[in-house]
């Protein structure tokens, strides 16, 4: 057995020294290219936990104008009240002075003129802030139900997500204890699997136990179909020493990624699009790289599910 895998490695060898520079280049914009990608990702749900508390403060704002306009109204009807009440004294001021003096109910007509002016003005007001609290009624009740909206999707996208997480603990349950883990954090689900379920040291190829792990949780991916997943490959400190086309942590790490997309590819039933593969190298560490076992964890396969926010976005750009 020994032999053969050795005759197989010496063969690998030869084949690998034949991958031309352009294989390289076209391989290294790749990683590039998911590299933006991953964090165009994470820029996006930033923006949308951004634009959530902006949403939340617009409504906080045009609620505490909606009181302070009820408040005016208010404030508006008590006027008009008084300035009536006050012309109903005047006008029976006016009824018994009008016996008794010319010059007095000249001066009470005026007055008079000048509190009828004054309620005009007043119901004026009155009806243009009723208009304007209506208004902003409106838009208040717009806003809000759009937030409502927002946030019911959000809260449903999280549900969601929490169900997969739940689906893909049972389905890997097998694992548990294997360096294997499965978390939920801001929004996202993260399937960690250490080098030691997957790989033999400085090898991207999947052993029997690892792709066994990877199939099964391709078999609850692919009843997710509204989940994009991103294979991010990660290594320790220590430089790749391997030969062949790979030169540092960098390629074994995303060639490790790789290799991980392509077992779940195996299954039909999940959309390509929907996988991205990417390595981080040993620039994302999790653990020391000063102990055995802080590299152990830091050699890991992080497998990242991200809910598909285009249905987020439309209700954003349509407020």
């Amino acid at each position: 057995m020994l032999k053969k895998i050795t005759i197989g490695l010496i063969f690998i060898g030869i084949c690998s020294s034949c991958v031309s520079s352009k294989v390289y280049n076209d391989l290294e914009s790749k990683y590039n290219a998911l590299k933006e990608e991953s964090k165009g990702l994470r820029d996006e749900n930033q923006g949308l936990e951004s634009e959530k508390n902006r949403l939340q403060n617009e409504l906080t704002a045009l609620e505490k104008a909606y009181e302070e306009a009820t408040a005016e109204r208010d404030r508006l009807r008590q006027d008009y009240a008084a300035a009536k009440n006050n012309l109903e004294n005047l006008r029976a001021s006016y009824n018994a002075l009008e016996e008794n003096s010319s010059s007095a109910i000249e001066a009470n007509a005026r007055k008079n003129r000048e509190l009828l002016q004054q309620l005009e003005d007043k119901e004026k007001a009155l009806a243009a802030e009723s208009s304007r609290l209506e208004a902003l009624k409106k838009q208040l009740e717009v806003r809000s139900k759009r937030v409502d909206e927002l946030e019911s999707m959000i809260a449903a996208k999280d549900a969601a997500m929490k169900n997969l997480k739940d689906a893909i603990s049972k389905a890997l349950l097998d694992f548990e204890g294997k360096g294997l883990t499965v978390e939920q954090r801001d929004g996202k689900v993260y399937v960690s699997m250490e080098n030691k379920l997957l790989f033999q040291s400085g090898s991207w190829a999947v052993n029997a136990n690892g792709r066994r792990a990877v199939q099964q949780l391709g078999t609850v991916l692919a009843q997710n179909p509204d989940i994009n997943v991103l294979i991010e490959g990660h290594t320790d400190n220590v430089p790749y020493r391997g030969n062949g086309p790979l030169q540092d942590n960098w390629d074994l790490s995303t060639k490790r990624a790789t290799a991980i997309v392509q077992i779940l590819q195996a299954n039909s039933s999940i959309n390509p699009a929907n996988l991205t593969a990417a390595g981080r190298g040993e620039f994302v560490p999790v653990a020391t790289n000063t102990t055995t076992e802080g590299k152990a964890k830091n050699r890991r396969i992080e497998v990242i599910l991200t809910p598909k926010l285009d249905e987020i976005t439309k209700l954003l750009n349509d407020i």
